[in-house]
């Protein structure tokens, strides 16, 4: 008896407080007064702010994870459009190769660029076959649209090509139009043009006039076109045009080249460039002459 005295003791209080409680919520349930209505809006006005705060957040944490998911999948088809368009532009440039290499005589190697320097002025193109595939130093390369420019190293695997839009580059061309031969280089001022030289101011130039290979090349088959007259002026003190060409093939542009398995003669090749020491010397000591004319017994 007495520890049922002491149990009821010690619990009396929960029991109390939960038979309360079951009536409260008795009453609460089973009547729909106008004070209970109040109640539970006052509740409701309490309680539904801070609901729709967590609600918000949720949707919030929802939204962030969908836009990193949207986020992904964009990257993903963004590199995919890319591939594509790069697949689509060496398809189109292959089919050109392939419709132009019928009018080709020479054997020739198709190769494709693989590295670019065009930050300097002596820009190089390295392309991806090499001397297993024949290729040397002094053939010409060119594209289905003109040329591009001509081999000056070689290994098993790779060449490395000097192109036309190199200080150093040279060639023989001609105006289709006229018939007037010049020099065709890069002046290194820009990369949409090339300059020509040595056609007389009186002959008829005008812009969108072809310009190609020389005959007297040595290198490129005659009539490879190089590009289109743009402008045409004279120089003060010259009687020469100097011509600005806009290129056939800009190398900026040039993904897949023909190198042409023809090597340049190559006695031709060293006469021609013993003939231009001599010539250097010769002007050197007519230069040097000159001077030592100029100079009066007292400078002596």
């Amino acid at each position: 008896m007495a520890l049922a005295q002491q149990a009821w003791e010690r619990s009396r209080d929960y029991v109390i407080f939960g038979a309360l409680l079951l009536v409260a919520l008795t009453i609460f349930v089973s009547r729909n007064g106008p004070a209970l209505r109040a109640a539970r809006a006052a509740s409701l006005a309490v309680t539904a702010p801070v609901e729709g705060l967590f609600e918000r957040t949720a949707q919030f944490r929802t939204a962030l994870g969908e836009n990193e998911r949207l986020r992904t999948e964009t990257a993903g088809l963004s590199a995919e459009v890319a591939r594509l368009r790069e697949a689509r532009a060496e398809n189109a440039q292959l089919r050109s190769l392939l419709g132009f290499q019928d009018s080709l005589d020479a054997p020739r190697v198709v190769g494709r660029v693989v590295s670019k320097d065009i930050t300097e002025q002596t820009n190089l193109l390295t392309i991806d076959v090499g001397s297993r595939d024949g290729v040397r130093p002094g053939m010409p390369v060119i594209n289905e649209r003109g040329i591009v420019g001509r081999v000056v190293l070689s290994s098993p695997g790779y060449a490395v090509v000097m192109p036309h839009q190199n200080t150093q580059f040279r060639v023989p061309a001609v105006i289709e139009e006229l018939g007037r031969e010049g020099i065709v280089r890069w002046d290194g001022a820009a990369f949409d043009r090339l300059t020509m030289e040595y056609v007389v101011k009186t002959e008829p130039v005008e812009r969108g006039m072809l310009v190609t290979t020389s005959p007297f090349s040595g290198v490129f088959p005659a009539g490879t076109p190089i590009g289109r007259v743009d402008t045409a002026y004279a120089a003060a003190g010259r009687n020469d045009y100097i011509i600005h060409v806009t290129p056939a093939a800009p190398i900026s542009e040039v993904g897949f080249v023909y190198v042409l398995l023809v090597e340049p003669d190559p006695e031709r090749a060293i006469l021609e460039a013993q003939a231009r020491d001599s010539l250097g010397l010769e002007r050197r000591e007519a230069a040097l002459e000159a001077r030592l004319d100029a100079t009066t017994p007292e400078e002596e």
